[in-house]
């Protein structure tokens, strides 16, 4: 515990950790996140919080399509390289293993248990250091049929990304 109440109980919230795949024409790109969520039924909408500095954050908005795709637990190592930016490892996609999303050609990683395709409806500055990208879901594919109880999430890998 530290002297910051907020920053301590933000830190209990459990988050999931995806892998967020972009495109725009040609240049393709992976992240990893944690901000996700479905923010509506009717229409269904998910929205993540991107950093704005990102690589991503550019791809998403030029090409207006992300996948958001999930993993098994017992697949951590499989997403683990896309855990560097693309200023730390711009090779990154060049190695990555991957197939075309049917509807947005975005990649799907190899080793995901699912993947949701989304175009992009809106992106939203609410005046901090993340913008939140949201998202109407075109279509999905279950490649490991499981539940969430099976899906990684940040606190399965030991680390924290809140406060």
């Amino acid at each position: 515990m530290s002297d910051d109440a907020i920053k301590d109980a933000l830190k209990m919230m459990p988050y999931g950790f995806y892998a967020v795949t972009s495109r725009n024409s040609d240049d393709v790109n992976a992240m990893v996140a944690n901000w996700i969520t479905q923010i509506s039924f009717e229409p269904r909408l998910v929205a993540f919080g991107l950093q704005k500095s990102a690589y991503t954050r550019s791809v998403i908005e030029n090409g207006r399509v992300f996948t958001i795709n999930l993993f098994a637990k017992d697949d951590r190592e499989k997403m683990m390289s896309f855990t560097k930016g693309r200023s730390r490892n711009p090779d990154k996609m060049k190695e990555a293993q991957y197939t075309e999303a049917p509807k947005t050609r975005c990649p799907v990683l190899d080793g995901a248990a699912a993947f949701v395709e989304f175009e992009v409806t809106d992106i939203v500055d609410p005046g901090g250091d993340h913008d939140i990208v949201i998202g109407k879901p075109v279509g999905a594919v279950i490649l490991k049929p499981g539940d969430a109880s099976q899906t990684l999430t940040l606190p399965d890998i030991g680390w924290s990304y809140a406060g």
